[in-house]
């Protein structure tokens, strides 16, 4: 198999990279030059923001079996690359997001769940949501519904995360003592292993699916404090994992997903989204998921190799608790457990 891979040197492109080199795949990255791609690749370079940005693209010979595409951006980048390449590529696989769903989507909602409107193939940057349904749309567009595959992918973890949310939690848990731990400790998480993303979506391309598709882990694959205990047990630190109600956090003022990543409280829309998802669909079609020890064990010996700090997108905002803001709460519930006053 030939695969072009639209990124390919960071977190999930690098991922489906490393997956398909791995299955002996002729393997092209077009990246802008900022990031090294893996070895084995053969790289082209270029800007999709530029003008004339994908002339290496146009110049390059031959033909690929499959596109990868993880543009988050202005849509119109994903149209002109899509355009660009319906006569060269068999499929083109867009990695699209669970955000482009109507908020707020109920526990259970399917890939039929109603999509945002106001998307358009080929407009400027708006949001998120409505730049991740445009790019559905541009790829859509261009290699119709048959030859278009559309991964709708939820919360990914794993090595090369350039978010932040798994590293902040292992680097915090790592540096010991008491940590506040957002409970309930079996509240129900849904994410998906950066490798096991990146090889299901190989076998789409083998199996040559079309369509829309959620892409993460069966509801409760893990919870809050499966992760959290596994962090604990890799770093081999002496965190104390102090479980602390929802509604006390919330009334602290901290801000779920962001200052508490991966953390969303039970019952609220926001869960419902972010945790709730129905991927059935995935699932039949050959989804497997690993366990949570071997994804955090992974990311932390990854992380250890980078020198303890990850790369964080420039173009997202930093996660994570302040240490004085968690030491507060933390005070908080210790003066309210021995019955003095906060």
């Amino acid at each position: 198999m030939r695969l072009l891979i639209l990124g390919g040197t960071q977190f999930a492109g690098r991922a489906v990279a490393e997956a398909a080199l791995g299955r002996g795949w002729e393997v092209t990255v077009f990246h802008r030059g900022t990031h090294e791609p893996p070895a084995g690749v053969r790289s082209l370079h270029g800007d999709r923001t530029a003008p004339d940005g994908l002339a290496a693209l146009t110049a390059a010979d031959g033909a690929w079996d499959a596109v990868v595409d993880t543009w988050s951006a202005a849509p119109r980048a994903v149209r002109d690359t899509a355009r660009l390449l319906r006569g060269r590529a068999g499929r083109y696989v867009y990695v699209s997001s669970c955000s482009v769903y109507e908020w707020a989507p109920p526990t259970g909602y399917t890939e039929d769940a109603p999509v945002v409107a106001g998307a358009d193939a080929g407009a400027e940057h708006t949001d998120y949501a409505r730049d991740k349904r445009g790019g559905e749309l541009a790829a859509v567009d261009a290699f119709g519904a048959e030859r278009s595959l559309l991964v709708r992918a939820g919360l990914l973890l794993g090595p090369y995360e350039n978010i932040g949310r798994l590293p902040w939690w292992l680097a915090r848990v790592a540096r010991g003592g008491p940590v506040l731990a957002p409970g309930p400790r079996e509240l129900a998480l849904q994410y998906v292993d950066i490798r096991d993303f990146a090889e299901w979506i190989l076998t789409a391309v083998e199996r040559e699916l079309s369509g829309p598709y959620n892409l993460m882990s069966p509801r409760g694959h893990t919870t809050m404090g499966e992760l959290l205990d596994a962090c604990a047990a890799v770093t081999g630190s002496d965190a104390e994992l102090r479980w602390t109600d929802p509604e006390v956090v919330l009334g602290a003022g901290i801000e779920p997903w962001t200052q508490l990543p991966v953390w969303v409280p039970p019952g609220s829309d926001m869960h419902d989204a972010l945790h709730g998802a129905d991927v059935s669909r995935a699932l039949a079609k050959g989804l497997r998921c690993r366990p949570v020890a071997e994804t955090v064990a992974d990311t932390w010996r990854w992380l250890r190799s980078v020198g303890g700090s990850a790369p964080r997108r420039p173009d997202r905002a930093p996660v994570g608790l302040d240490p004085e803001v968690e030491a507060k709460v933390l005070a908080a519930c210790e003066q309210g457990v021995s019955g003095t006053t906060p």
